[in-house]
């Protein structure tokens, strides 16, 4: 049977060309034909560009100033919770298969449906154009044909990494194909099977001897490299091996082996953790300095960086209203500091109780962090002597407060002054629950990881990039496959590397499998958070009939009132009186878009409908 699917109905050559990215600076003219291109080393390239297209756009580009993925995850509440916005509709549960707030954002246009699927697919579809014609295209020399296929292979792994990490299984198209194709024989193919494809293509720009290991030139920026393919290769494996994905089969010792490799392979060829702050008059000399710097700053080009820990990270940047990964300036939080119209996305007081103290003792039991479904009584770690519920921000690890800024802290503000950030009930920065003020926390904190320091309304910076992938993340990914798979001093030794950088001391000696892993993913949480890497981890660690009640339903906040001795009374309190959506077994996966589910259904004969959905 021959169907015009949706998948193909895409790819139309008309309008291919209509914009591109300036990683290569040349864009054909959309009304060329291929013969024409092919035989122009300049469109040959320019074709090349187009694979770059729709990159996807992160941070605060997801909707309307909105980090949509962390605000769907348990580190972070909306003040948008009681607008008529994507985030709204994922706390109230509202969406299907037909329209869905996360499926369908696509980062500079939220109301460009269909977002993820549809421009993945069309990314794949390019790649594999590219891939099919660049053996007998005119090129400036034999090297550059090389580096091209070697870029467009690395390209199309990462738009099927990101396909996987979204919707799961999906087929793998590996060339182009006619409108009228026979596809009733077309599946979705196992997680497994997909990530070994995407493997297959990372092998083959890793072999490129054409291929760099770095982009050492503002004007290469967001070339693919052997890095990226190597830092792929590492994320993707540990999602084949997760339990949402692993169809019950044990791919952890794979995992562990691919992970190992490609720190060594990174590690040997000039990456390493980014760990001396060049840069004090900004991130001050304490020890979390190094770890706010890399994140909230671009990493430069150059053959002997200053940043050698970013391996990927996006070629666009922007003003206020167009592309912005970041915010401009810690006045974001608005308060009445300036005309800022909402604080967004602030932490909960779960993330914040994810912070160990400065021994290394975690503050709660990582088994069961609380007694109550609601989060509202704190089962405290009983071998942890520093924390105090009374004064619960002292002592703590230092990426805290280079993650969060709590009640005492201090930021710079209006050309150099120094102002306490007062969250106390009655202070500047006081909460409000109430749905229709944007400009305040839902949860008693404001979030600053990705905020240059000293950065205000009559200081504003520039905005960053992106950072798809930086090393700390693969020494993570190791330390999670290598405990999984039984190698425990080696998980050990690569979460320590990581913790070791803002002065934690090294996770204690003997813990057993589950205690180590329990350590290793809350590790993941503190390091990585605001980095949208939360959102998937908590999915990949549920089984395919697992859901996220336990962790997104009833998240909370601190409330802070003053007392007549000059402290603090702190009492937890729950956001919402209702349940928060988007927690259900159906949210494990994104839906697929529905229309393209009935034609593929009609054409194969086979459910194509993720779960629930």
């Amino acid at each position: 049977m021959k169907l015009n699917v949706i998948i193909l109905s895409l790819f139309t050559t008309i309008g291919l060309f209509s914009s591109c990215v300036d990683v290569l600076d040349i864009a054909p003219d959309g009304s060329l034909t291929m013969e024409e291109i092919v035989a122009d080393p300049n469109k040959v390239g320019a074709l090349l560009n187009s694979c770059y297209n729709n990159v996807p756009l992160k941070g605060y580009t997801s909707h309307h100033f909105e980090t949509l993925l962390v605000a769907a995850s348990d580190d972070g509440w909306s003040s948008d919770d009681g607008q008529n916005t994507r985030i709204a509709k994922i706390y109230n549960g509202v969406g299907n298969a037909s329209s869905h707030p996360v499926r369908d954002m696509s980062g500079e246009s939220s109301s460009n449906n269909g977002a993820y699927w549809a421009k993945s697919w069309n990314q794949i579809y390019l790649c594999n154009q590219f891939l099919e014609i660049i053996d007998n295209a005119a090129v400036n020399s034999e090297q550059e044909r090389e580096r091209y296929r070697a870029e467009a292979r690395v390209l199309r792994a990462f738009f099927y990494s990101e396909l996987v990490r979204w919707f799961g299984k999906i087929p793998v198209l590996e060339t182009t194909a006619a409108f009228d194709a026979d596809f009733s024989g077309l599946k979705r193919l196992p997680v497994h099977e997909v990530v070994k494809f995407i493997i297959k293509d990372c092998d083959a720009g890793i072999a490129c001897a054409e291929l760099p290991w770095r982009v050492t030139t503002k004007s290469e920026a967001m070339r693919t490299t052997k890095a990226l393919a190597w830092a792929i290769k590492s994320r993707m494996s540990l999602v084949a091996a997760s339990p949402l994905f692993n169809e019950g089969n044990d791919y952890w010792e794979e995992a562990y082996q691919i992970n190992a490799a490609a720190l060594k392979a990174l590690t040997e060829n000039g990456y390493e953790l980014f760990t001396t702050c060049t840069d004090i008059n900004t991130y001050g000399d304490g020890k979390g300095a190094a770890f706010r710097q890399i994140v909230a700053s671009a990493a430069d080009y150059a053959v002997t960086p200053r940043d050698k820990e970013t391996i990927w990270q996006h070629a666009k940047t922007g003003t206020m209203g167009s592309i912005q990964h970041h915010i401009w300036h810690i006045g974001y939080i608005g308060c009445g500091m300036d005309n800022t119209f909402k604080c967004a996305t602030c932490p909960t007081q779960e993330l914040v109780d994810a912070f160990e103290t400065l021994d290394g003792q975690p503050v709660l039991n990582l088994n069961k962090p609380y007694w109550d479904e609601r989060h509202l009584q704190p089962n405290y770690n009983i071998n942890n002597t520093l924390y105090d519920p009374n004064n619960p921000y002292v002592n703590r690890d230092p990426r805290l407060h280079e993650t969060a800024l709590c009640n005492g802290d201090q930021i710079v503000w209006d050309n150099g002054k120094i102002w306490n950030v007062d969250i106390y009930e009655g202070g500047r920065h006081h909460i409000s629950l109430d749905p229709s003020d944007r400009t305040r926390s839902r949860t008693g904190y404001y979030h600053c990881k990705t905020v240059v320091p000293k950065m205000s309304a009559t200081n504003q910076g520039s905005l960053i990039p992106w950072k798809f992938f930086r090393l700390a993340e693969i020494y993570l990914n190791l330390a999670e496959a290598a405990a999984e798979s039984g190698h425990m001093a080696e998980a050990k030794a690569a979460a320590d590397v990581v913790r070791d950088r803002v002065g934690m001391p090294a996770l204690p000696v003997g813990l057993n499998k589950d205690e180590l892993l329990l350590r290793i993913k809350n590790e993941r949480r503190v390091e990585l958070a605001w980095e949208e890497i939360r959102y998937f981890d908590l999915r990949r660690w549920q089984k395919t009939d697992g859901d996220l009640r336990e962790t997104c339903t009833w998240l909370t906040g601190m409330k802070i009132t003053p007392k007549e001795d000059g402290t603090f009374a702190y009492e937890r309190y729950n956001i919402w009186t209702k349940e928060r959506g988007g927690a259900q077994n159906r949210d494990l996966l994104l839906p697929l878009p529905q229309d393209e589910v009935n034609r593929m259904e009609a054409v194969t004969g086979d459910k194509w409908q993720n779960p629930g959905w």
